[in-house]
């Protein structure tokens, strides 16, 4: 019922924004076809306001319902104001002597008539210098917000380990079967009982972190955190630390020296030139195969649930319309179970990488053991 509501007022948000043209009916299935596309677009992009939704009033003018968030940009020094003073865009905003414009979710800096002057090869991509944006967007609005909701759920199931002795109680009792399967079924299986309790903070954060991440992209919130590369780059970027910063002198010694002391290295030279510079590659593939499975899964998801909405527009027809809901009625269920998968394969991929980095080889000592033994 929730996933049948958030999908009402998804579609509610789209009506209230398709609506907006002046008279729909002079409009052709083309012109459609582009404001869905459009609409689409900027879904997926971040953006410098909270608007969570748009309607057209009776003059014919579209008004945002929503909040600012505030823009920091450096140039000059820092630059300090609201999003609202660009309205959505079309206004030029002035500090401290500089010019600035919103233009597609990014600032340019520009003149006082706010001219951007594009790409002779691109039209649409301005060559305008684009200052150091560290504003506050809607997706780092939606991290904080989650990473607020981790603490505070997870402090309140510590408190109820002490207050009941290691048994949880309210809500805790959903969570703590998770907690439990990624320690025993990811963090143990791949790493081992010796070494997975340095990566398990960093595990559970991660799961969780990117699961509520994608259940919110589900509500008519409008986000799309987990569809932003830089998000997903992020955390892969995590990854690559963790694991290459906590490697074992066997786990360099596997990509240095994968054929081990087995064989001379005259005989070995000519192998190497090949084989050392592929696990070299192999280190920087294994992250940026992370980064975009999460990132495209999570951005497809997006747009075919969003384009089934938009075929509602285009169908105009009590046949079209009702079967492009039921569609996506049925996405919608699946991007549900889809943003648990995307959370667990990507934990479960950085446990694998983690179990790859903290491995040692005793096969000498364990050999002599054995022989001890007989």
């Amino acid at each position: 019922m929730k996933g049948l509501f958030a999908l009402l007022l998804l579609a509610l948000s789209v009506s209230n924004t398709f609506a907006g043209a002046p008279s729909q009916e002079g409009n052709s299935k083309e012109d459609t076809k582009a404001e869905i596309k459009e609409y689409i677009d900027h879904h997926l992009q971040d953006s410098h306001d909270f608007n969570l939704y748009a309607y057209t009033g009776e003059d014919g003018e579209t008004h945002h319902v929503g909040f600012p968030l505030p823009v920091i940009l450096w140039d000059d020094g820092i630059q300090f104001f609201m999003s609202s003073a660009f309205h959505h865009g079309e206004e030029v905003v002035e500090s401290n002597g500089n010019y600035y414009r919103l233009y597609h979710s990014k600032i340019y800096k520009t003149d006082a008539e706010g001219t951007l002057t594009y790409d002779a090869d691109h039209g649409d991509h301005p060559t305008n210098v684009r200052p150091l944006d560290l504003s506050i967007t809607k997706s780092v609005v939606m991290m904080l917000v989650t990473g607020i909701l981790l603490i505070l759920l997870f402090r309140g199931l510590a408190k109820s380990y002490q207050k009941n002795e290691g048994i949880a109680r309210g809500i805790g009792r959903f969570f703590e079967p998770i907690v439990i399967y990624i320690r025993d079924d990811i963090a143990i299986a791949n790493i081992g009982e010796q070494k997975y309790k340095r990566y398990m903070p960093f595990l559970l954060t991660t799961f969780f972190f990117i699961w509520f991440l994608n259940m919110f992209g589900l509500t008519p919130l409008g986000v799309n955190v987990t569809g932003n590369i830089a998000v997903t780059t992020a955390l892969a970027v995590l990854v690559f630390l963790l694991t290459n910063f906590t490697g074992t002198k066997d786990y360099w010694k596997h990509i240095f020296d994968p054929l081990g002391d087995g064989m001379p290295w005259i005989g070995k030279i000519f192998i190497y030139i090949i084989l050392v510079p592929i696990e070299i590659l192999g280190m920087f593939i294994k992250p940026f195969a992370l980064l975009i499975r999460l990132y495209a899964n999570m951005t497809a998801g997006h747009v075919v649930l969003m384009s089934l909405i938009g075929l509602i527009f285009i169908f105009k027809s009590w046949i079209g319309g009702p079967l492009s809901f039921g569609l996506s009625f049925a996405i919608s269920l699946i991007e549900v179970l889809v943003a648990l998968l995307q959370a667990y394969i990507f934990t479960m991929l950085a446990a694998l990488y983690f179990g790859f980095a903290s491995e040692t080889h005793d096969h000498a000592e364990e050999h002599d053991g054995e022989i001890q033994h007989l």
